[in-house]
């Protein structure tokens, strides 16, 4: 399950930076925050 969510919070962050380089700002913005907190990470809301 760890590996899952790791695997969907890489997704959506760098999803996220595509988003915001193509100017699609607050989208992206909002992807990586949601990658940052589904991630298995320091901030993990699945915790």
């Amino acid at each position: 399950m760890l590996f899952i969510l790791w695997i969907i919070a890489v997704i959506l962050v760098v999803s996220g930076i595509v988003r915001a380089v193509k100017g699609d700002v607050p989208v992206g913005i909002a992807l990586v925050i949601v990658g940052l907190l589904v991630g298995p990470g320091g901030v993990s809301i699945f915790r």
